[in-house]
């Protein structure tokens, strides 16, 4: 029961980072020159889910400022960012219900025994 426990928490840990990156994309979407976060999902060694974080290096649309300098804007498209944000969402919401199943499932076990 307790590695029900562990994932659950390990799940948790993984879509809030997950949320983290695509919070601070949806953020920075209009800042000129910024780098979008990619947070794709992986399983670490022991079987659990983790979170592998890279940085998209492509660039972002280039517009010519009339009393400036060349300027590059953000490479972040919120409708990619807001599919991801969904999804983190409702991944977190699922491993919190595991985990409150699991103390539910706990706390019956413990009232039996006593």
């Amino acid at each position: 029961m307790m590695s029900g426990i562990g994932a659950a928490v390990a799940g948790l840990w993984a879509f809030v980072r997950k949320l983290e990156a695509t919070a601070g994309n949806i953020a920075n979407a209009a800042t000129d020159g910024y780098k979008g976060e990619r947070a794709t999902l992986i399983e670490d060694g022991t079987g659990l889910p983790a979170v592998h974080v890279t940085f998209d290096q492509s660039p972002g649309a280039s517009i010519q400022d009339p009393y400036g300098p060349v300027r590059e804007t953000s490479n972040v498209e919120l409708s990619r960012e807001i599919p991801e944000l969904l999804i983190a969402k409702k991944g977190y919401e699922a491993n919190l219900k595991a985990l409150t199943v699991q103390d539910e499932l706990l706390g019956s076990l413990f009232d039996v025994i006593a």
